[in-house]
């Protein structure tokens, strides 16, 4: 049986921050591609020019994803309470962006900056903890407000060390205790953190409303030794019908490089890698 699915691809694996001036030469190649949809990157809020680009969307038929980035300045968890807001404010710009591009979530790992992987005293992990609930519960409202939801992302232990795997990600939901805190899984981090990912995603069940996807260095799907065949058998048992998007990065950005830890090319050119990257899941996703 086929996954009803569509498939899309991150603005990320070719450029940074994205630009709305990037939109139509962009969004014209990843059509070109069969992707049915983009998911874009939104580092600045203040370089998403809505009309421009959401006539390259309507101009090539694509559905928008919109995702965020989290450095230290966004981090909900921050002692410094303007660091919080700060990051709060973000959220609601990519918001309006989500809700004016025809997105139904915003997703994302934003309960606190990635790249925060310390070793801390229980305590303190508690204080953390609560400030992403109340935070975040703060965030589901303003989503609600704008009909919107928010996709939640568990990052691999390396780049936090609050939420890991589809366990952390449930307690912090249940937590929150408000029906716009979603789940976005990345098979990337999947690969590290769960040891049957098929169980994860069943147990994410419809709560899960984004999938990202990469082989297990970051590179082409297809290409590696991410175990596919579990992720469709979960997919296909919680009947997932949304978009399943590539989400790699470009090495030609040397921040967003170092920020990932890519130090080579993963393709032969960021083209190809989306080319073959979009032949394989197609496959994938009607069981060939």
């Amino acid at each position: 049986m086929a996954l009803n699915v569509r498939l899309g691809v991150s603005t990320w694996l070719w450029t940074s921050p994205f630009h709305a001036e990037e939109a139509a030469v962009l969004f014209g190649k990843i059509a070109s591609l069969g992707y049915n949809a983009v998911e874009i990157a939104v580092e600045d809020p203040a370089l998403i020019d809505i009309p421009t680009v959401k006539a390259a969307l309507e101009a090539n038929g694509l559905e928008a994803i919109i995702c965020g980035a989290f450095g230290p300045t966004r981090d909900l968890t921050s002692d410094d309470e303007q660091l919080q807001r700060t990051g709060l404010d973000y959220i609601e710009a990519c918001l309006d962006i989500a809700r004016a591009l025809g997105s139904r979530f915003f997703a994302g790992p934003m309960y606190s900056a990635v790249g925060k992987a310390r070793m801390v005293a229980p305590a303190q992990r508690a204080i953390e903890w609560e400030r992403a609930v109340v935070n975040l519960r703060t965030v589901c409202e303003s989503a609600a407000a704008r009909g919107l939801e928010i996709a939640l992302e568990p990052l691999n232990r390396f780049e936090s060390d609050l939420i890991n795997n589809v366990d952390d990600l449930l307690h912090l939901i249940g937590d929150i205790n408000h029906p716009a805190a979603k789940i976005c899984l990345d098979m990337f981090h999947m690969n590290i953190e769960e040891p049957d990912p098929e169980a994860a995603i069943v147990k994410s069940g419809e709560k899960l409303i984004h999938v990202q996807v990469s082989e297990n260095y970051r590179g082409t799907p297809g290409t590696g030794n991410a175990s596919w065949d579990a992720y469709r058998r979960g997919l296909e048992a919680i009947g997932y019908q949304g978009v399943v998007s590539i989400e790699s990065f470009t090495p030609e950005n040397q921040e967003l490089a170092a920020a990932v830890c890519i130090w080579r090319n993963l393709a032969e050119n960021q083209d190809a890698f989306a080319r073959d990257g979009y032949a394989f899941l197609k496959k994938w996703s009607v069981g060939n």
